[in-house]
């Protein structure tokens, strides 16, 4: 297919489609095409005048040479057969809305008097229905109130009055609807499993990465250790230990074996396996509870359910004040007028609007925050506590030397450290594959299976002598492992300026290698920027040796550090923070940070860490820049403030409308459009974007 430029500008392409028209499948599938393509920023397509926008980086003619290759059929093959867009709904509401309008108009316009009467009192026969179906449940609801009004208005014989609150019910209903339906899709869309590629074992036994979308009940699929399940399907070989937390909430581990059914979502924390695929993707239990997810209370922050029981408790007493204002005036539509004024439809509405707004903003700067409640933990927060590798440091620690002790050649050491080291997913194990590497070592496999000790180290066999790598700790008091005599003058002069990572077999030290973990550029920025958004205790937690954490802590103006520390002891001292009445937010990347990040008010986990990291996390960050996070504190306290706005803004104005009505100043019909205009403009203020583009930038 071919694009015609229209117009364009440095960094802006507006094109049209040579076609003569674009269903909805075909705009979705271009707009996730083009999404995908390195250098595009971002999309928007126009169905109905087939017109493309491009918003782009870097080089022209690459873009216009991607875009002069494009075929539906192409696209098709490398997209999720999953991917859509809101844009048939968007289509509908739309349709649904302009039906609407004409429909009034029409009636108001052409229709005699006695037939708009007729259909009034037709079209209203519902609200009548839900107004005495709720009140037989013991209950008064915003229905109640509306069932009322209008009844009031027909029976005093005003059935213009009548005609137009239905008709402002059913505009602002609608609207009301198409909002929430759009924000809760767009963030189910975002919080779904992003699995693009897996590995497929042929009947052969031959492996092979391969698209997700190419996988088909039958196929057998390869899951490692810190992996997520992409698809159902029943285990046929291996012994795992699964975190299905993302399921059914519990985070203790679960144990499977052979013939078992395991679930997309899942994490698998020890073992490997293989599973028998028995559904394709999108009809998983997971994609399943993802669809489930405008129904789960995880998604409503502390405010929005005081709002919403806030609403309810005030519909009685709009009913005593237009029976009030009835006894004291007779005057029916005065009464009325209070009527059309409730705070149900605007508390109950803007409050979810702007916190699934806000998850919407945040998730455009690649931050996906899995519930309103997180985001007003993080306004709350004044303690935030750092893992140190691969958060505050960057996730790609180097090697810097490999000290051989017990005669043995550093080139060797290094070669059996690589072979043990390749089998895990961590950024020190990475740091010393990529060493071997480059030294051109061939670290094939020289030992029987390795036994992996979370936030320890490694174990294994290598012919008739037990190899341990791992921290010191782990080596020198759980494994005791000896240094000889004639190594320890050696071994004392090892510099404190880097992370040693220790190498024993046979009960012998036989090599220390240097791991330099250098720190993030923007890390005592991001620090300073949280202390000044009133953070005023940063606390990093790590691993590594108390001097190495004292210099790194200095460096980036930690108030408190612990060195030396375990996932468990990660874990107490959170739980003593709590017991301070702190509330905290952990900052993590690895397996070992899980405990910590369950947790914590809001665990928050870097995007290039381990999978169950981000699984059990409330937050996930993208790894470029630390100053994500004070970005997100400035969303989190801009959206606490817009709901405290709103909270007054509803409560003041409708309060004033009230007042109006009952002193005769404002008809029925007045005082209905106003309340409805005032929620569907407060529901588009909500969906605006919390931080303007001077605040966008993250200092």
């Amino acid at each position: 297919m071919r694009f015609q430029i229209m117009h364009e500008s440095p960094g802006r392409m507006r094109l049209r489609a040579d076609v003569r028209s674009m269903s909805l499948k075909q705009a979705d599938i271009i707009d996730a095409w083009l999404r995908v393509q390195p250098g595009v920023d971002d999309v928007t397509v126009h169905e109905r005048t087939c017109g493309v926008i491009v918003i782009y980086h870097g080089d022209r003619s690459e873009i216009c040479r991607m875009l002069s290759g494009f075929t539906y059929e192409n696209a098709e093959k490398m997209l999720d057969p999953q991917t859509h867009s809101s844009r048939a709904m968007n289509r509908d509401y739309m349709e649904k809305l302009v039906f609407l309008v004409i429909r009034h108009r029409i009636k108001r316009l052409f229709l005699p008097d006695p037939l708009r009467r007729a259909i009034t009192i037709l079209t209203t026969i519902p609200r009548f229905v839900q107004a005495v179906r709720v009140l037989s449940s013991g209950r008064l609801t915003v229905d109640v109130l509306d069932g009322i009004a209008i009844g009031a208005s027909l029976l005093t014989g005003d059935h213009h009055t009548a005609g137009s609150v239905h008709f402002l019910l059913n505009v602002g209903e609608t609207l009301d609807e198409w909002t929430h339906k759009k924000s809760v899709e767009d963030l189910a869309r975002s919080m779904s499993l992003q699995v693009d590629r897996v590995w497929r074992l042929a009947e052969d036994g031959t492996k092979r990465i391969v698209p997700l979308s190419s996988i088909v009940p039958g196929d057998r699929i390869i899951v490692h250790t810190g992996h997520v399940l992409p698809l159902d399907g029943i285990l046929e070989e291996g012994d795992v230990m699964l975190n299905q937390a993302s399921l059914t909430g519990e985070s203790v581990p679960v144990a499977k074996r052979p013939g078992s059914a395991v679930y997309a979502g899942s994490v698998v924390e020890e073992g490997s396996c293989v599973i028998r695929v028995t559904n394709e993707a999108g009809e998983n239990r997971y994609d399943r509870i993802v669809r489930m997810i405008e129904d789960s209370e995880r998604l409503k922050s502390g405010v929005e359910n005081r709002a919403s029981s806030l609403a309810d408790r005030l519909v009685p007493w709009c009913l005593l004040g237009s029976l009030l204002t009835w006894l004291l005036t007779r005057n029916v539509a005065r009464a009325v007028s209070v009527l059309m004024v409730d705070f149900s439809c605007a508390l109950k509405l803007s409050m979810p609007l702007s916190v699934l707004s806000a998850m919407r903003e945040a998730g455009r700067h690649k931050i996906t925050v899995k519930g309103g409640k997180f985001m007003e933990r993080i306004s709350e927060a004044d303690t935030v506590i750092f893992d140190k590798t691969g958060t505050l440091t960057k996730a790609c620690p180097t090697v810097t030397e490999v000290i051989a002790f017990n005669g043995e050649d550093g080139q060797e050491m290094l070669k059996i450290a690589a072979c043990l080291e390749e089998h895990f997913p961590h950024s020190v194990a990475n740091a010393v594959v990529k060493a071997a590497e480059g030294q051109g070592l061939d670290h094939s496999e020289m030992h029987s299976e390795v036994e992996y000790v979370v936030a320890h180290g490694i174990a294994t066999k290598i012919g008739d002598h037990r190899a341990v790598i791992g921290s010191a700790h782990f080596i020198f008091e759980d494994e005791g492992v000896r240094i000889r005599p004639e190594d320890q003058d050696c071994f004392d002069r090892l510099s404190q300026s880097v992370s040693w990572l220790y190498l024993g077999i046979g009960g012998i030290l036989s090599a220390a290698i240097g791991i330099s973990d250098p720190l993030r550029p923007e890390a005592r920025l991001a620090v300073e920027a949280l202390h000044a958004e009133g953070i005023d205790k940063a606390v990093m937690l790590t691993g590594d040796n108390r001097r190495v954490a004292g210099a790194i802590a200095g460096q980036l103006g930690i108030d408190e550090y612990r060195a030396e520390v375990l996932p468990e002891d990660k874990a107490a001292f959170i739980k003593a923070e709590h017991e301070a009445g702190r509330c905290v937010i952990m900052i993590g990347d690895g397996i070992n940070d899980t405990p910590a990040l369950s947790l914590a008010d809001v665990g928050i986990a870097v995007g290039s860490g381990a999978v169950i990291a981000r699984e059990v996390a409330d937050v996930t960050i993208a790894a470029e820049d630390l100053r994500e996070l004070v970005w997100l504190k400035r969303l989190s306290d801009s959206l606490m403030h817009r709901i405290n706005r709103n909270y007054r803004f509803v409560m003041g104005f409708n309060g004033a409308l009230i007042l109006l009505g009952a002193l005769g100043l404002l008809a029925p019909s007045a005082s209905a459009l106003l309340h409805n205009a005032s929620t569907i403009l407060l529901s588009m203020d909500c969906l605006t974007e919390l931080l303007s583009n001077e605040e966008d930038g993250y200092l």
